[in-house]
C-alpha cells in the first residue's frame, strides 16, 4: 500500500498551441483537457495505473467540482471535508514542449481541518508501506506540516510506521529534512540548490548535485532521487550513488513527470528491487510521463523501451 497526501490539490488544465507563446498576443489553441492534480494525486494515480495499492488523502469540499474529475482517475481517495474549493494550475504548452505555469493560491485551511488531515494520514497508514508528502502547503498552515504529519504517524504506528517520502520545495522541505528524516527525499536540482542554501557551482552539474547530496544523505534523509529532467536522475542513498541517462522522447508535457518519476521508484522499492533499478524505473516513468499530454498517469504500457543506462558514481 502506497498512501499519499496532497494538502494542496489543484484542477491541473492544460492548453496546447501549434506556436510558441507570445505574450501580450491573441492566439488559437490547438486543445485542452483538465485532470485532477496535486503532486500526491499524481502519484497514486500512476500507482494504481500500475495495479498496484494505493489510497489519496486529500482536502475536498463535498460539492467541489474537482470531486468529478478526481472520481473518474478511479484512484481510491479518503476525502477530508472542508470548506474551501481546490485551486486550479493552468499549463500552456507549445510544439517543442516549452511548458508555461501559472499556479493559483488554494483555500486557506482552518486548524480544526488541519487536525482532521492529519488524523486521516495516521488512520490510512495503518497498513501501508509508503507514505508519499507531496506538494506545495495550503495557506494557513506552517512549514513544519509535514513535520507533523510525520511525527503523528510514526507515533501512532510505532515500529510498524510506514517509510516516509518527501517531493516538496522550499521551507516546507528544509523543515521536514532538518526535524524529520524523512526516508526519501525527491527534488529537481533547482529545489537541491535551494535547500543547500545556494546553487549547484561548477562544469560538472551531476558532480555538484552528489556533493550536494551527500550533505543531507543519509544523516537528514535516508536517500534522494534527484530529478533531472532530459538530463536523467541521480539516486543518493548511504550504500551508493547512481546515475541515470533518460530515452529520447518527443515532449507533451512535463508536468506531473516527477511525480511519476517519484511513483516509479516507489513501485520498484515495493517490489523488492536494488537501487540501480529503482532508478531506471524512476527514469521509465518520468519519460512516459513527459511523453503524454496533459497531465496523465502513464500505464505500464507508456514506458519507453530503450534502454536506460545507470552508473555508479563516487
Amino acid at each position: 500500500m502506497i498512501v499519499t497526501l496532497t494538502a494542496h490539490p489543484a484542477m491541473d488544465r492544460a492548453i496546447r498551441l501549434d506556436a510558441p507563446l507570445q505574450p501580450g498576443e491573441v492566439q488559437a489553441a490547438t486543445g485542452e483537457r483538465e485532470d485532477a492534480g496535486g503532486k500526491g494525486i499524481n502519484v497514486a494515480r500512476a500507482v494504481a495505473a500500475a495495479g498496484a495499492s494505493t489510497v489519496a488523502v486529500l482536502p475536498l469540499a463535498q460539492d467541489d467540482p474537482f470531486d468529478a474529475a478526481l472520481r473518474a482517475t478511479g484512484v481510491p481517495a479518503l476525502r477530508v471535508p472542508v470548506a474551501g474549493r481546490a485551486r486550479t494550475n493552468l499549463t500552456i504548452t507549445d510544439p517543442a514542449g516549452t511548458t508555461t505555469k501559472i499556479n493559483l493560491p488554494g483555500a486557506s485551511l482552518a486548524p480544526g481541518e488541519t487536525a482532521a488531515l492529519i488524523a486521516a494520514v495516521v488512520d490510512a497508514t495503518a497498513e501501508a508501506r509508503w507514505l508519499v508528502l507531496a506538494g506545495s502547503l495550503p495557506p494557513g498552515v506552517g512549514d513544519d506540516f509535514y513535520v507533523e504529519v510525520v511525527q503523528a504517524v510514526r507515533a501512532a504506528h510505532g515500529a510498524s510506521a510506514p517509510l516516509v517520502a518527501v517531493d516538496t520545495s522550499g521551507p516546507a522541505l528544509r523543515a521536514v529534512v532538518d526535524r524529520a528524516t524523512p526516508d526519501l527525499i525527491k527534488p529537481n536540482d533547482e529545489e537541491l540548490a535551494e535547500l543547500a542554501g545556494g546553487g549547484l557551482g561548477g562544469p560538472d552539474l551531476n558532480a555538484a548535485v552528489l556533493a550536494v547530496a551527500r550533505t543531507v544523505v543519509p544523516d537528514r534523509a535516508r536517500a534522494a532521487l534527484v530529478t533531472l529532467g532530459a538530463r536523467g536522475a541521480i539516486l543518493v542513498t548511504a550504500d551508493g550513488a547512481w546515475i541515470g541517462a533518460a530515452p529520447r522522447i518527443r515532449v507533451a508535457s512535463t508536468v506531473g513527470a516527477g511525480d511519476s518519476s517519484l511513483a516509479g521508484y516507489l513501485l520498484a522499492e515495493s517490489e523488492g528491487a536494488a537501487p540501480p533499478e529503482r532508478l531506471a524505473r524512476a527514469i521509465r516513468y518520468g519519460a512516459a510521463a513527459a511523453s503524454l499530454a496533459g497531465t496523465q498517469a502513464p500505464r505500464p504500457m507508456d514506458l519507453p523501451t530503450a534502454d536506460v543506462p545507470i552508473s555508479a558514481i563516487d
